[in-house]
């Protein structure tokens, strides 16, 4: 019997493996013997990846934050690129962690092996000259947003925005009463969520400015109610220990929750890290504002390198300003304070930016999945046909 069909696959974390599921049951409908092998987490595995590592391994960022690792993932990419070599995948498809996958690819591409990267680097905040090394790297560039494109056609770059699955998983109905009753909340109550990120950096540096505000917030808004969503066993033990530590304790005010999705859902506004969590929250028509603290370092080198005026991608999308964001020294529980009171007190109307905000889900919800993977499905059948 011959062989089964491979596409290799590398995700580099939660976002990338929810992206890797959704290609791989889209992919299989075009290649149903195939085999996906690579890197990935729990929702790929359940649909018969199979992960040659942790993904977690993968999950990190910043330019120096990852060095302390580097001998690890040098290592591992090349026990993958030893595999792939040797088994000759009908494509390999490096998801996000450009950082890693853009190199792993480029070794690919020079063996013959057809190459795909899924998520767009930032070329079009920093870094522009690295269009070069990607146009080294890939055969075809999956963005998902509109404005990602111009830099790759520019340049001779293969490229296809195929929206963002979020937009297509997501409908255009308001669920905040069913959100609330799951957690135990009155449809007439103030809340605001608060989503101070998902790794410990971020919490460490931005949950004590949030929940600072929170506090100064109450001073107007004494019936204020706070969810704080967590995603791990390890965000939530650090969350509470900050809770306790600044006498907050969990209870009717400060609430922690499992769920996101919900908590976004269930708020009358959402203070939140810059991130794919501000996509999330403008799909689900929430007010927002956006805050953003990096290590000092990180962005000692950053702020010389990023060249475009917003963060937060409801303000990269709509190509003004929709949403108030903080970054760094900018970023302080005053600010934030003054943007929950006015909120909360009625003072802003938020008709005209739900407006904006169902115009740009219209332009994302294009089955990106199924973009995806007959973009891939036709870089390998041209490949087949040379």
């Amino acid at each position: 019997m011959s062989e089964a069909p491979l596409i290799g696959i590398v995700a580099g974390e939660k976002s990338g493996d929810i992206l890797g599921a959704g290609l791989i049951a889209a992919l299989r409908k075009k290649y149903p013997d195939a085999e996906f092998i690579g890197v990935g987490g729990p929702d790929m595995i359940a649909l018969g990846f199979t992960s040659l590592a942790d993904m977690e391994r993968l999950s990190v960022m910043g330019f120096v934050e990852p060095l302390g690792r580097l001998p690890e993932l040098f290592a591992l990419k090349r026990r993958l690129k030893e595999y792939f070599i040797k088994r000759r995948p009908l494509a390999f498809i490096g998801i996000d962690s450009p950082d890693f996958n853009l190199r792993l690819e480029e070794e690919l591409k020079q063996e013959n092996i057809k190459t795909v990267h899924y998520v767009s680097p930032s070329l079009w905040a920093y870094r522009e000259k690295r269009i070069h090394k990607v146009k080294r790297a890939v055969n075809l560039m999956l963005t998902l947003f509109p404005f990602e494109t111009a830099v790759y056609e520019q340049h001779g770059v293969a490229v296809k925005c195929v929206g963002h699955p979020l937009a297509d998983s997501l409908g255009f109905e308001d669920h905040k009463l069913r959100s609330r009753k799951k957690f135990d909340l009155g449809a007439d109550d103030s809340i605001v969520t608060l989503m101070p990120g998902s790794r410990g950096g971020e919490i460490k540096r931005l949950a004590p400015v949030f929940l600072n505000a929170a506090v100064q917030s109450l001073t107007d808004c004494p019936n204020l109610k706070f969810l704080i969503p967590y995603s791990s066993a390890a965000n939530y033990a650090q969350i509470n220990a900050l809770l306790r530590e600044m006498s907050l304790f969990r209870g009717e005010r400060f609430i922690l929750v499992d769920d996101s999705h919900g908590a976004i859902s269930a708020a009358d506004l959402v203070v939140l890290s810059s991130g794919t969590a501000t996509l999330e929250t403008l799909l689900l028509r929430r007010p927002m504002i956006v805050g953003y603290k990096l290590a000092a370092i990180t962005f000692a080198i950053a702020s010389r390198l990023v060249k475009i005026p917003y963060v937060a991608l409801p303000n990269l999308l709509a190509g003004r300003q929709l949403v108030p964001e903080y970054i760094q020294h900018d970023l302080t529980a005053a600010k934030v304070r003054d943007g929950i009171v006015s909120h909360i007190s009625g003072a802003e109307d938020h008709a005209g930016l739900m407006q904006e905000f169902e115009k740009i889900h219209r332009s994302l919800r294009l089955d990106a999945s199924a973009q995806a993977a007959a973009a891939v499905a036709g870089l390998i059948e041209d490949s087949v046909a040379q």
